[in-house]
């Protein structure tokens, strides 16, 4: 895993306060998240260990994060940054959907520097990239026989790496702008849909959908669903599988994570899959 870090507070809300409204928000609590931190421990649980090759900065909400990260099973690699550790607010509604607010610049890992720890990835099977410097994906692309990427990369997209995947939302606009630069790149490109399942072109020109995985529960929390079906992905194209099958253990890692609060605690792990 190459990506992003953001330390983010979570809270309910009946819904997300209109212009000028005061809501009492409940049940608070913070984790260290995003889409680096997600995907890196969705892919903890699924094969037994992952690298995160990730930028912090050098204060306590960087600290925390490295610290909690590694307690979830994440062998944490990280460059320490002078600028503070992006944050975030997000709040989730009566309808489980989640509304995010970031705070500050996003840090990202650069190729260039030794410091980030980039010799732990060597030889490996699957790498999930959502932020980084062209550098870095190169690093990435060298590393790894399948790469996986998101078009929040956007730094590095779009420069002529080759990718097994790229993976969007296809109801967010912006991801979709992003990605205009670097389908080309992709062998498949990959856009989910949330509870409608999601589409895939192959650059064969093969197209197909997939539906959503019934959630193992009650639907509790929207945060953490996509990156949990990328990570998904990400494992079964790397140990092998098939694009529909990989997709269908993405959408099971996506409707897993739906039923706990906050992105960790329903995530798919190895002992589900053997179920």
């Amino acid at each position: 895993m190459v990506g992003h870090v953001e330390w983010v507070q979570f809270a309910r809300v009946h819904h997300v306060p209109r212009a000028g409204e005061v809501v009492n928000a409940r049940d608070p609590f913070e984790e260290p998240a995003g889409g680096g931190a997600v995907a890196a421990v969705q892919l903890a649980r699924l094969a037994g260990e992952a690298v995160l090759v990730t930028a912090l900065g050098e204060d306590e909400h960087g600290r925390r994060s490295r610290l909690r990260l590694r307690q979830l099973g994440v062998d944490v690699r990280t460059s320490w940054s002078g600028q503070p550790t992006r944050r975030a607010m997000t709040l989730v509604d009566d309808a489980r959907e989640r509304t995010i607010t970031t705070i500050g610049d996003r840090l990202e890992p650069h190729g260039e520097d030794r410091e980030a720890g980039w010799e732990a990835l060597t030889g490996l099977d699957a790498l999930y990239f959502t932020a980084g410097d062209l550098d870095a994906l190169r690093t990435a692309r060298k590393a790894s026989r399948v790469l996986v990427a998101s078009p929040r990369a956007l730094h590095a997209l779009g420069h002529g790496v080759e990718l097994d995947a790229l993976v969007l939302s296809a109801r967010d606009e912006s991801e979709r702008h992003r990605a205009l630069r670097s389908r080309g790149e992709a062998a498949l490109v990959v856009l989910t849909d949330g509870a409608h399942g999601g589409s895939y072109r192959l650059r064969s020109g093969e197209t197909g959908s997939w539906a959503a995985a019934a959630p193992p529960g009650d639907p509790v929390d929207s945060y953490g669903c996509g990156d949990s079906f990328a990570s998904g992905l990400t494992y079964g194209l790397g140990a092998g599988l098939s694009v529909p099958e990989s997709l269908a253990l993405g959408a099971r890692c996506g409707a897993a994570c739906l039923t706990g609060a906050g992105p960790y605690e329903r995530q798919l792990t190895a002992r589900d899959l053997k179920g």
